[in-house]
């Protein structure tokens, strides 16, 4: 193994209490994210909040700093934000959207967004259309080709949509969009920590990305990179004293830099957390943690299919840590709060978080099981063999009637 995970579990506290694989949702922290956390906290309430910002500063600095070793950036195209979403919408909403643009877009994109596309098409006369998937359930780059013409004023694509387990081809759609001159914004929210992002190999302009999930980070942090090239011709939608300078009665001047797009007020503990995540992710290595990431979905996805009652979801070419199914017989809801007794956490996805994609399948809803590289052997065949004895209590409840 290409780190130890006995000293990282060991690490990790909430591994001695749960068989953790809702990491999609929101993965364990270490204990050194959840005590800086604290201890800036402590320390606001020593000598006030103001006064413990200012003594934090550069382990505030170390965010931007760690976040553009993440992308392979620079920490001038860095804005620290307080979610995924909200890191995607000041990119979007950015855009002096017009009649007659158009949105290419994926399958099976998040609701969150695809809402602010539909938002979009009826304020201003935009247009949304899809672009088909490939026979393996991924975008298709040639369809998408196919769909370009000068009305198309973004690509907006999800990297890993929130069920599946699909890992959709990020650089080949920014190859793309790059040749025709395209914006191009990625939302990264389930593949930022779980596997290697390079924005220069990707050809994104912009990509959004939460901390709580695979970066291990704390709740409510975020963050949005911006391509220089582009950031001159966006004016994010709300603008305060920090993204800006009042200059004249009547003028401001937006910062040259992504803290455009930043609030003053943010969660300060929590972007300290945060960087402390991301330092923890690169010292790991992103190629060894998506290399164990892979190797354990893998294995949970052969423990699943030796239960009959069984069905995998999950669709694309490349699979990624987020692996989903059904059970003959039981509601999704039931399946989680069964593992729950036993201290195993999955989550569940609804139709309306993947429309398009849920609909074409023909899903209502699906257990997400998403595993992380603190996750074990033992813990899987722990999750296999609790499926096995819920399948025999459904049997014999049948046999019952």
């Amino acid at each position: 193994m290409p780190f130890d995970i006995d000293l990282i579990r060991a690490r990790t506290p909430g591994c001695a209490n749960v068989a953790h694989f809702n990491n999609a949702g929101a993965a364990l922290p270490s204990q050194a994210v959840t005590g800086a956390v604290i201890d800036h906290v402590r320390l606001e309430s020593e000598i006030g909040g103001y006064e413990a910002a200012a003594v934090a500063d550069d382990a505030l600095e170390n965010f931007y700093l760690a976040t553009a070793a993440l992308l392979n950036a620079k920490p001038a195209q860095i804005a620290f934000i307080e979610n995924a979403t909200r890191a995607w919408d000041m990119a979007f909403y950015a855009f002096d959207w017009r009649q007659g643009d158009r949105i290419l877009t994926s399958v099976a994109e998040y609701a969150s967004n695809f809402i602010a596309f539909l938002q979009v098409a009826r304020k201003y006369g935009v247009s949304v259309d899809v672009v088909p998937n490939d026979s393996s359930g991924a975008l298709d780059p040639d369809a998408l080709s196919g769909m370009i013409d000068d009305n198309v004023r973004l690509i907006a694509v999800t990297h890993v949509p929130t069920n599946g387990g699909l890992v959709n081809p990020v650089a080949a759609i920014g190859r793309i969009a790059n040749a025709h001159g395209i914006p191009y914004l990625l939302d990264a929210c389930q593949s930022v920590g779980q596997m290697p992002l390079d924005v220069q190999e990707i050809g994104c302009d912009m990509l959004s990305a939460t901390g709580r999930k695979y970066l291990r980070g704390p709740r409510g942090t975020g963050f949005l990179w911006v391509r220089d090239t582009l950031m001159e011709s966006l004016e994010p939608p709300f603008l305060d004293l920090h993204a800006a300078k009042w200059v004249a009665p009547d003028r401001y001047e937006m910062r040259p830099d992504a803290r455009r797009f930043e609030n003053w007020e943010c969660n300060i503990a929590g972007k300290i957390g945060l960087g402390v995540a991301i330092d923890e992710a690169l010292e790991l290595g992103l190629d060894e943690i998506y290399s164990r990431v892979q190797t354990l979905a893998g294995a949970l996805r052969v423990a699943l299919s030796s239960v009959p009652a069984v069905t995998l979801r999950d669709i694309g070419r490349e699979q990624c840590g987020i692996v989903t199914f059904t059970m003959d017989g039981v509601d999704p809801t039931a399946i989680k709060s069964h593992l729950a007794a036993d201290h195993i956490n999955v989550s569940v996805s609804g139709q309306s978080s993947t429309f398009l994609d849920m609909e074409s399948r023909g899903l209502d809803s699906v257990v997400r099981a998403s595993v992380h590289y603190y996750n074990t052997q033992a813990e899987i065949i722990r999750l296999r063999d609790q499926l096995a004895a819920l399948e025999k209590i459904v049997i014999n409840r049948n046999h019952q009637r």
